[in-house]
């Protein structure tokens, strides 16, 4: 006889142009609350994956890398932090949960969840006015301040913040990714793990490219889009669409990620499909945004386009905007020289479905460039609470 279904508290939030399955560390069942399979096995069915008809009818992924996404959360084991932060990526066609790296997206949730949830003392929620939240970000070992409104004791959702990628109106988180550069587990902590701004990165078979290779937000490696024979306006058709172009993305990727120190061998690169990202970069030119809106020349600094998962993503992926925004403020690197060269502080670039601005404190020190900190502004939303089931010997 099967197993009866069990349920578990959830809350299915968006949080800037992503979307994921909120849980509570102490309401995973037991087996659940450690890393391991039996977290994996429970998560993976939470979503649907894995799902060979990549639609994820059977879970509450939505069958895109922006989409199928899961997050843990707990009162932090961190002095002076108020909630640890653990993000799971789930892969849609195999079982397999990448926990190697940040969503800078979904951050934008993590404060709204914490404090309505009770993760955050009383005593440091106002009952009006901008809640400071504290996090954790257990994957990649780093702290992210998140400004959550709040009006009459309540976390407030609605407001006129628009973000380029989600569809309605909310009200404004701004996020600031403190010392965002890497870890000691990503490249032992050197923002350029190569220790240049621009590297010659060998792809036997493919090409030979000029790539910046860095460590900010999240491991990403940026080409030029003329290089790979693109403009840099292109949405996802035409890439997602293109088999051929996938692949010789994820082959890039793999070189690249070797280049970074992030893994020893090519072959290894299937079992870290979350990290490095891979994107491209272009001066600005006008072009028509997913949505249909014109983004003119005029209001961007430059193009960027990045891939998620091995597919292009339809807007900006919030960790690969922390890598962009501080790459701009570097003097040299490819993000820098295709806004324009020279010394910024901030920049608007243009991707899929619009514009996102990014600032970045950055500085060269004893001849190591170094940030502070990178800020920008998403929104949130709680789009369902109540509880997830699952069959009760899924893991």
């Amino acid at each position: 006889m099967s197993a009866p279904q069990i349920k578990i508290p959830a809350t299915y939030m968006r949080g800037g142009t992503s979307k994921g399955v909120f849980f509570k560390l102490t309401d995973l069942p037991a087996a659940a609350q450690q890393p391991g399979k039996a977290r994996d096995n429970l998560l993976l069915r939470v979503i649907g994956s894995p799902d060979p008809y990549g639609k994820h009818t059977d879970g509450m992924g939505g069958a895109t890398s922006s989409t199928s996404k899961t997050v843990i959360l707990s009162k932090s084991s961190k002095p002076e932090h108020d909630v640890d932060y653990l993000f799971g990526q789930v892969a849609i066609d195999k079982a397999f949960i990448d926990w190697s790296g940040n969503c800078g997206n979904l951050t934008a949730a993590v404060g709204a969840f914490a404090i309505s949830n009770g993760l955050v003392d009383a005593a440091r929620i106002p009952q009006n006015g901008l809640c400071t939240v504290r996090i954790w970000q257990a994957n990649i070992g780093k702290t992210i301040i998140a400004h959550v409104p709040m009006t009459g004791g309540e976390v407030q959702e609605t407001g006129d913040f628009e973000l380029d990628g989600v569809t309605f109106a909310a009200a404004e988180v701004q996020i600031e990714f403190l010392d965002p550069a890497a870890d000691e587990g990503e490249g032992g902590g050197a923002m350029f793990p190569t220790g240049n701004l621009v590297d010659d990165l060998e792809v036997p078979g493919i090409g030979t490219f000029k790539a910046t290779l860095i460590n900010a937000g999240i491991p990403t490696i940026f080409v030029n889009a003329a290089d790979i024979g693109y403009t840099g306006t292109e949405l996802q058709d035409a890439i997602n669409s293109d088999a051929a172009a996938l692949a010789r993305f994820e082959t890039i990727r793999a070189y690249g990620a070797v280049k970074m120190g992030l893994i020893q061998d090519i072959s290894e690169a299937a079992a870290r499909a979350h990290t490095p990202k891979i994107a491209f970069v272009a001066p600005p030119q006008s072009y028509v945004a997913s949505s249909g809106k014109t983004v003119a020349e005029s209001e961007i600094d430059l193009l960027v386009r990045a891939l998620s998962m091995g597919k292009l993503h339809h807007a900006m992926m919030g960790t690969a905007a922390v890598a962009i925004g501080t790459a701009a403020a570097i003097p040299g690197t490819l993000v820098n020289l295709a806004a324009g060269g020279g010394a910024r502080e901030a920049v608007r670039f243009g991707h899929p479905s619009g514009t996102l601005r990014v600032g970045a404190a950055a500085a060269e020190v004893a001849g190591q460039w170094t940030v502070t900190k990178a800020i920008m502004s998403r929104s949130a939303r709680v789009l369902m609470e109540g509880w997830v089931r699952v069959p009760g010997d899924c893991f």
